[in-house]
């Protein structure tokens, strides 16, 4: 799947997307793996609601504050995009029951763009039967 982010920093919910490729699968029983191919991006399962969202955003910036003098930095100035992403993660694995995406009521999956904005690629795998 291809996003253009357009934003430095922001989360993109993409659950439809993955819903709609786990039905397009025709997998009945497995799992589904959303994960991302870029370093400074990550992918996460939380609930959709805005000021969380926002807060999420903010717990990184404290963690991972983006003036500082990293080592990464000499290169190409986004190392605490590169920390961000570590702390996040670059996939998530999901069940598929019946066909469906399993997610709990309030859960949603989030595309995290951490070094925007760019054109982003996200990879969904589903495995089953």
């Amino acid at each position: 799947m291809k996003i253009e982010t357009g934003k430095r920093v922001e989360l993109i919910d993409i659950t439809e997307h993955v819903r709609d490729h786990v039905t397009q699968s025709d997998v009945k029983q497995g799992i589904c793996v959303i994960s991302t191919r870029h370093t400074t991006t990550a992918i996460i399962v939380n609930e959709n609601e805005a000021g969380l969202r926002d807060d999420i955003l903010s717990l990184l910036e404290r963690f991972v504050p983006e003036n500082v003098s990293y080592a990464h930095n000499r290169i190409d100035n986004n190392a605490h995009a590169h920390l961000r992403a570590v702390l996040l993660g670059s996939s998530e694995t999901l069940r598929v029951i019946n066909g469906k995406l399993v997610l709990g009521t309030w859960q949603s999956i989030f595309f995290a763009e951490l070094d925007g904005p760019r054109k982003r690629i996200v990879d969904i795998t589903v495995i089953g039967k």
